[in-house]
């Protein structure tokens, strides 16, 4: 499938007198995304550790923006639209909830009544209904009105829960959502990603893999030296099999760490001099050219020098370079997320996420004005969580820390 000039009409049709090229509609896209209110509020919302907590760590904000700047010119190096995947980059974090996936996990263990709560899902929701910026002829939500193709390029799990082409837990849509994603996704075979998708997937890989243990060594949280550690590196590389590539050998993330530091860019100390400091950030620089480089030149390897778009091609992500990019994964995982004090942090959490679930069912008059309006318009008691859902998914983590205590 591919999407010829105006081939999709707007999920609302706009002023036909204000209609453009398909390029500037893609470019009205990003505008739109990057405008919107719920990309603001990811300045404040975890990416590994919470908002505030250091002067160098990263936000959702900060990651989204990244992706967008890696996405943007690997896309273009295979012959993407560079809009579509910048806005895809720029919108594939909006419907994450406070607390990183953390919070999403409780969300969606509170939500069994709804049909469950999944980010990616949750990301689709904010595009399509919950963001403000066009209605229906009937009133109805349609969130930013982007293009089909920005929508399909956001979407990683393009299926509903439990119909995904292999065993996972995660999905792109909810049931109430379908109508719109049956939209954009027509002519797409099923479960299958356009390759502006995959590219977004895959700079979102490469950012925060290397981004989070950039911040890791920053911040003191990780020493460098682990990974010169035999030791270190099989406990590390015991994580980035069973979490992230189960389908790899624990000898090949022993082997990915082995190659990641004879490149020479891992440092072997870190004292935060500004010496230390411009070493960690050229080892950022050289590792992403690193993924991404390796990932085009194989994509190009299968199928040729011409532009890549749409359903013409697959990424092809070689093992070794998929082990290298798991493994740091997983060393941010295993010294900062898993640790006791991380834990405690997360404890905590649990418990705003769940009062304020609590405090917005039994008082749905502390909605925001636009979300009681739709929990006064819904049909039964599980469309009326979904929007209590909604409301705190929106939250910054200070905000929902604030409610929390303000509303118990």
């Amino acid at each position: 499938m591919t999407y010829a000039a105006r081939d999709r009409e707007r999920w609302v049709a706009e002023d036909p007198a204000h209609k453009q090229s398909d390029r500037d509609d893609f470019a009205r896209d990003r505008a739109r995304v990057l405008h919107s209110a719920a990309l603001r509020r990811l300045s404040a919302k975890t990416q590994v550790v919470a908002p505030g907590s250091d002067d160098f760590i990263r936000t959702r904000l900060t990651h989204s923006l990244e992706v967008a700047q890696i996405g943007r010119e690997f896309g273009s190096a295979l012959g993407c639209d560079a809009d579509v995947v910048d806005t895809a980059c720029l919108a594939h974090d909006l419907g994450h909830p406070p607390f990183g996936h953390h919070g999403e996990s409780v969300l969606d263990e509170l939500a069994s009544d709804a049909g469950g709560f999944e980010g990616n899902a949750q990301t689709l929701r904010v595009l399509t209904r919950l963001e403000p910026k066009r209605v229906h002829d009937d009133g109805r939500p349609a969130g930013l009105n982007l293009t089909r193709a920005s929508l399909d390029a956001v979407v990683k799990y393009p299926w509903a829960r439990g119909q995904g082409p292999y065993e996972t837990a995660k999905y792109g849509v909810y049931a109430a959502d379908l109508p719109v994603f049956h939209w954009f996704r027509e002519g797409a075979a099923g479960g299958v990603r356009c390759l502006e998708a995959q590219v977004m997937d895959w700079s979102d890989d490469v950012a925060y893999s290397v981004h989070d243990v950039e911040d890791a060594i920053a911040s003191g949280r990780v020493d460098p030296r682990v990974l010169y550690s035999p030791t270190e590196v099989r406990v590390v590389a015991e994580l980035a099999r069973t979490a992230y590539a189960p389908d790899l050998p624990v000898e090949a993330f022993v082997a990915a760490a082995q190659r990641l530091v004879a490149t020479g860019t891992v440092p072997h100390s870190f004292a935060g001099t500004r010496a230390d400091l411009a070493a960690l950030k050229d080892m950022t620089s050289r590792l992403i050219g690193r993924f991404l480089s390796a990932v085009e030149m194989a994509t190009r390897a299968r199928y040729g020098p011409g532009p890549l778009t749409r359903f013409a091609a697959d990424l092809v992500i070689p093992d070794d370079v998929r082990a290298e990019c798991s493994l740091l994964k997983a060393v941010a995982a295993h010294y900062v997320m898993f640790t006791d004090e991380r834990r405690s942090v997360m404890g905590r959490q649990e418990e705003v996420v769940r009062a304020l679930v609590e405090g917005y069912r039994g008082h749905p008059e502390r909605l925001d004005a636009d979300l009681a309006a739709d929990f006064a318009g819904a049909a039964d008691d599980a469309a009326r969580l979904r929007v209590v859902l909604d409301q705190v998914a929106s939250l910054t983590d200070a905000r929902a820390v604030t409610l929390a205590r303000t509303h118990a």
